[in-house]
């Protein structure tokens, strides 16, 4: 074995560890309770929050994990793009049924708009994926941090460090080039771009 194969063998099993802690489903879960107790100032918010990170990012997950058990895909990664497009639409559907819980029960306004945001984003997550592979993880881990920044507080920025690790991850492991994490990481910060029309 030679010395590079040696010394990447830990970055590896970082960057494998950072990709699965970090996945959508996780930040998802975590960023959109934050965001719903932020829309709404009090405990009732992270009841929305969790119907939103049921929507977003579980319901989908759940998904995947069926199809894998079927056979479908190998992993919840689904490194081959043209596999991509029934998650999406999955995904599109669970926001769109999660949305219209949300406005039919009177949700606050901040986690309704992040909803919409990530409904928008994954639009356009869909229609790139048709040519090019981008990031869906670093488009995710991105959003996250630009909606908490814009419901709750621009101090949230700093969470782009966990953004940047997730990229690096994704780079590492080689499921994306730097283009597609750093396309994804914009798109992603382009969701909070809601807010200004809210």
């Amino acid at each position: 074995m030679s010395t590079t194969d040696t010394t990447a063998a830990p970055d590896h099993a970082l960057a494998r560890t950072v990709t699965d802690v970090l996945q959508p489903r996780n930040v998802l879960l975590v960023g959109m309770l934050a965001i719903g107790l932020a829309a709404a100032g009090e405990w009732t918010g992270l009841l929305w929050g969790l119907l939103g990170a049921l929507c977003a990012g579980i319901v989908p997950a759940g998904y995947i994990e069926w199809e894998r058990g079927r056979g479908t895909w190998g992993d919840r990664h689904v490194v081959d793009r043209t596999k991509r497009a029934p998650i999406f639409f999955v995904i599109l559907g669970s926001i769109g049924a999660g949305s219209a819980v949300m406005l039919l029960g009177g949700a606050p306004a901040g986690i309704l708009t992040a909803m919409l945001a990530l409904w928008a984003m994954t639009v356009v997550l869909l229609a790139v994926n048709t040519v090019w592979k981008i990031s869906v993880d670093a488009s995710v881990a991105s959003a996250v941090i630009a909606l908490l920044a814009a419901v709750h507080s621009p101090w949230w920025l700093f969470g782009y460090a966990m953004t940047a690790a997730v990229a690096w991850s994704r780079v590492a492991l080689g499921y994306h080039t730097v283009g597609q994490v750093t396309a994804g990481t914009a798109l992603g910060a382009a969701t909070a771009g809601a807010f200004l029309f809210g």
